[in-house]
């Protein structure tokens, strides 16, 4: 490994802590490797990398170096390393714990320079993980920024956090600095702790100061696409004064999709042949799929208004379902969170498949019959759903998904939105209106369907490597590669 990393160069991964970002780290490390001979090895901790492991067929390629991490020293539950399984009001103990691995990684950098006789070509991190910069500069390397999200949605929360407009207003609506003057956000868009962070409080004390560290890196990289976010990526570039690279759509390839499992690393809640079998029997664009991510849930009320609506709407469903918010996500779900009988009326009219904790989601949105997506708007499902030319219904629940939201619906076009947060109140006609008017055949749900199809088709465009000339993040991937192989040089 050292003899080809002297040769070649050498990239360090440093993701951090949450599936969501994980992902997404090792999708950008294949995609690094297809293109050149670099040796990658992706940082972390013991049961990430075991995580990691799992969810690709072969790791033959990518190295893996483990980080000590102890969660109990942090007021965590034993073995937790991630956020999985943790309750909102314990995540941000994670983050902060994340920056005890700031000395084993410089241990790392210092052992992997002495051992090739140079530093790594470029550390590329986590936007929540700031510290890297200062390690990288200290041990004569690049820092590399990389962002999972979107352009917009990245701009949106940084900017959030760096500057709590919110807070310098009475007013529910108000200017976001880095967005043009006539762009209004909402409160109701913002996370329950962003909101009521004053600067000095755990989530301030962790966000602002790693934020600010992360934008005195080298460059971003963000996964999105230069055709799809022209205005969201203008406006970050702005606001960074760095060079952004968009090297989007990260997804796993087609030629893979044979296991789910071999994406999310779990294994879903129902057989794959069972789940394509009942689509298959499902008319074109008919099928509302509905899931909130690995992380997300709703609450109990908002749960029963959902399955009243659905059912209503007299639409085929797909839904991945998991105990409501306040329960453990990860438990046993109880039938007095769904209307009496709801789950058996279902399978006998094969109206609806509840497919608990976890779905192949790919396979899912990636079918002929699914016509639209009720999703929390994470910016991995929102990728896999717009790259199917699958519209959404939006309901987003934290971090930047709000702003996702936002974007998709004003900017796109493909979206609407349904409610935002657990905390909002719905009933079943609101749920069956929204619905209607996303699976219409005819007017606004034809448009966000067309329009849906356009940005997939970007998104092949953007991966192109032959034919009409390479795509737009073809092209930024090579110009990152020659980006810190010239830092190398100098």
């Amino acid at each position: 490994m050292a003899e080809a990393a002297r040769k070649e160069g050498h990239i360090v991964m440093a993701p951090f802590m949450a599936h969501g970002h994980l992902i997404p780290f090792l999708a950008l490390a294949r995609q690094i490797q297809e293109r050149t001979s670099f040796t990658i090895t992706i940082a972390t901790t013991h049961l990430n990398i075991q995580y990691l492991k799992s969810a690709i067929s072969t790791t033959n390629d990518i190295h893996f170096a483990e980080l000590p991490f102890n969660s109990s020293h942090h007021g965590l539950p034993p073995n937790i390393e991630n956020t999985e399984k943790l309750p909102l009001t314990d995540i941000i103990k994670l983050f902060h714990a994340s920056m005890s691995l700031e000395a084993p990684l410089r241990s790392l950098i210092s052992q992997i320079t002495q051992e090739e006789g140079h530093p790594p070509l470029c550390i590329i991190s986590d936007v929540f993980h700031g510290w890297v910069t200062n390690v990288a500069k200290s041990l004569g390397t690049r820092n590399i920024t990389f962002t999972t999200c979107g352009a917009y949605g990245t701009l949106a929360y940084i900017s959030m956090w760096s500057n709590l407009p919110h807070r310098k207003t009475d007013s529910d609506v108000f200017c976001v600095p880095g967005f043009p003057q006539s762009y209004r956000f909402h409160r109701s868009q913002l996370h329950r702790y962003l909101k009521l962070a004053y600067g000095n409080d755990d989530w301030s004390r962790f966000f602002i100061p790693q934020i600010a560290l992360s934008m005195k890196s080298d460059g971003w990289i963000c996964n999105t696409v230069e055709e799809v976010e022209p205005l969201g990526l203008q406006l970050l570039r702005q606001y960074l004064e760095l060079p952004v690279w968009t090297v989007g759509p990260l997804l796993q390839p087609a030629a893979n999709k044979g296991s789910s499992k071999h994406r999310a690393g779990k294994e879903p809640g129902i057989a794959l042949e069972a789940c394509i079998e009942w689509l298959n029997l499902k008319d074109q664009n008919s099928v509302l799929y509905i899931s909130f991510g690995s992380q997300n849930t709703i609450s109990a009320s908002q749960m029963m208004a959902l399955a009243e609506g659905l059912e209503e709407s007299g639409k085929p469903f797909i839904w991945v379902i998991r105990p409501p918010f306040g329960f453990d996500i990860n438990g046993v779900f109880g039938e007095e969170w769904l209307p009496e009988g709801f789950e058996e009326r279902m399978r006998v009219n094969e109206r609806g498949l509840l497919v608990h904790k976890w779905g192949p989601q790919l396979e899912i949105l990636s079918h002929t019959s699914t016509g639209a997506f009720l999703s929390h708007c994470g910016w991995n499902s929102v990728l896999e759903s717009l790259s199917h030319g699958v519209p959404i219904i939006g309901w987003p629940l934290a971090a930047e998904q709000a702003y996702n939201a936002k974007m998709l619906v004003e900017e796109m076009g493909v979206c609407v939105e349904l409610t935002r947060t657990v905390e909002s109140v719905i009933s079943r006609e609101e749920v069956k209106k929204v619905i209607e008017i996303v699976m219409d055949h005819e007017g606004k749900g034809k448009e966000m369907k067309e329009k849906a199809n356009d940005i997939a088709v970007h998104f092949r465009e953007a991966k192109r490597e032959k034919g009409e000339g390479k795509g737009s993040s073809v092209k930024a991937m090579d110009d990152f590669v020659r980006h810190i192989l010239s830092s190398k040089a100098l």
